[in-house]
């Protein structure tokens, strides 16, 4: 244990997000996405499927644009890098548009300097089977299919996320995998394996993630318990959240799973807080942009920039005491963002713009916005 616990904290800290990547929205498609209506809420009469609202609005998540704003606030913040939600490879429903998508926030990281890193999604497997897609018989064949892919597509990149030297690989699960079928998805592939809330057999360590059915008191109950099974582990992915507070019962798709409320910014500050003390080498933030259970720190109409401001704070005291980036240098990404939309844009001025902020060079980049905006 002791080797193991030391192994552990000489990692570096490192902060990620979690990031869904299954928006789908006019006019950059002819049509909106579920994520956004869940067929009931209409975005061309103003109206989402979430309690909150996105201060750039509802966004494509294959717009390029969109993906450079995003990515470029979360390293101003403090955010090394993304998990992303990811369903894998098989064509049903959307999957294939969330690939697609995955693939292009894997290229983006890679350009920007930021970390990258999976959380499979194996409930999929449930509705290939049901749909007929894929057959139960070959339902590990399938997954061991998608483990090849990512070994041989994401896992090899040198800004794919390593714990122990290895490429890290959450599941939000398993949900429909047991633990012989990872055995045998996962076998001959080395990797770090995490399964969530509790350590499951073939994973290394398990990761937390906010359970919302107790409130605020319940939630951080469960939070203490992970981090008293921890104990006994040989490495483990903390978790912080800002809040839970979900769209599902007015959208008429099921009943609300709790609520976990912001209280005014004091849940997101403790759990960060909590996390970056603690002994993990990686903290997951749950979430980046899950609008639809409003566990977002992506900026929104609601609450700005204050997250992404107490993130900076946070790095700053508990992990880089040399970390630069100001509350200002946020609001940036935005305002390249809002010009590239412009139809009379200057896209060579605003790359070299996307540059100078990927660079850390915000003063040279808010000076050729301005120039940018002038002309």
């Amino acid at each position: 244990m002791m080797i193991s616990l030391c192994l552990a904290l000489a990692l570096p800290k490192v902060i990620m997000a979690h990031y869904m990547p299954w928006y789908q929205a006019k006019p950059f498609h002819s049509d909106w996405g579920w994520h956004w209506t869940m067929n009931h809420f209409n975005p061309d009469a103003g109206t989402i499927a979430s309690q909150f609202h996105p201060v750039i609005g509802p966004y494509d998540s294959q717009d390029s644009d969109v993906i450079e704003y995003q990515l470029l606030t979360m390293k101003l913040a403090g955010i090394d890098g993304v998990f992303i939600d990811w369903y894998g490879i098989d064509d049903l429903w959307d999957y294939p548009f969330i690939h697609k998508a995955s693939q292009m926030v894997f290229e983006e990281t890679k350009k920007l300097g930021m970390k990258f890193g999976v959380v499979y999604e194996d409930q999929t497997l449930k509705y290939l089977i049901e749909n007929k897609v894929v057959k139960t018989e070959d339902a590990v064949a399938d997954g061991r299919r998608a483990m090849r892919w990512l070994e041989t597509n994401w896992f090899s990149g040198k800004n794919y996320l390593r714990i122990d030297g290895k490429p890290a690989l959450l599941v939000f699960g398993p949900q429909y995998y047991q633990d012989g079928d990872w055995s045998k998805m996962l076998s001959g592939i080395d990797v770090s394996f995490f399964t969530l809330h509790h350590r499951r057999a073939n994973a290394i360590g398990g990761y937390d993630w906010p359970l919302p059915q107790g409130g605020n008191e319940g939630c951080e109950k469960e939070r203490l318990a992970f981090l008293d099974r921890t104990k006994s582990w040989p490495v483990y992915i903390a978790g912080a959240y800002p809040r839970f507070i979900d769209i599902y019962k007015e959208a008429g798709v099921h009943g609300s799973w709790g609520t976990v409320t912001d209280d005014d910014g004091k849940t997101y500050r403790h759990t960060l807080s909590e996390a970056l003390q603690g002994s993990a080498p990686v903290v997951q933030i749950a979430t980046w942009n899950d609008w639809g259970e409003g566990t977002v720190i992506e900026p929104s109409k609601e609450f700005g920039y204050r997250d992404l401001e107490a993130t900076q704070s946070l790095r700053k005291q508990y992990v880089e005491p040399t970390f630069r980036f100001t509350p200002d240098d946020l609001r940036l990404p935005e305002k390249l963002f809002r010009r590239r939309k412009e139809a009379k844009a200057d896209r060579e001025t605003l790359d070299r713009v996307a540059a100078l902020l990927a660079q850390g060079q915000c003063e040279r980049a808010q000076k050729l916005l301005d120039i940018s905006i002038g002309t």
